[in-house]
């Protein structure tokens, strides 16, 4: 019974060393283009979006015209349609699939901070019950990011829009 726990261990240790060998695998080269990145850089600010805005512009940003099924080299220009319960991007793209511009809105995201505050400071007792996140981004023009705001205070009920720095609009 012993010599052969001793040849069973023994055949254990040896086939965990077979195991041990690495052979080295030489890899085919890759190149990444970045087509999208000022997208992605025009959209960046000190507060950071919410998460399910950041998914959504990341995933637009990411989407391969070329390979999609309704990619056709005549046409210059492609409107994306790009959804999630929070809210839709619709993206133009052109033939090189390079983002020309968004229209972007999100609904009920949590607020920055610095919009948070100033309608705090200057509508004290009021609450926020809805708020609408809209970014329009142009190649050319830059972006617009603004917030349109529902507040109420008993059955008085306001609408207020501010930009991404808290000032009003």
């Amino acid at each position: 019974m012993y010599k052969i726990l001793l040849c069973l261990f023994i055949l254990g240790l040896t086939t965990q060393s077979f195991a041990q060998i690495i052979k080295p695998v030489e890899l085919s080269e890759v190149v990444v283009y970045a087509t999208n990145y000022k997208y992605l850089h025009s959209l960046a600010s000190e507060e950071p979006a919410p998460v399910p805005v950041q998914m959504l512009e990341r995933k637009v940003a990411a989407f391969n015209l070329k390979d999609s099924e309704y990619y056709q080299d005549d046409y210059d220009l492609y409107h994306v349609n790009f959804y999630i319960p929070e809210g839709t991007i619709l993206a133009a793209y052109d033939k090189d699939g390079k983002i020309i511009r968004t229209a972007e809105r999100f609904k009920d995201v949590s607020l920055p901070k610095s919009v948070r505050n100033a309608v705090v400071n200057r509508f004290p007792g009021w609450t926020i019950t809805k708020d609408i996140y809209l970014v329009y981004y142009h190649e050319d023009k830059g972006v617009n990011k603004k917030y349109k705001i529902k507040l109420e205070n008993g059955d008085k009920v306001i609408r207020v829009k501010v930009d991404e720095k808290g000032q009003f609009l």
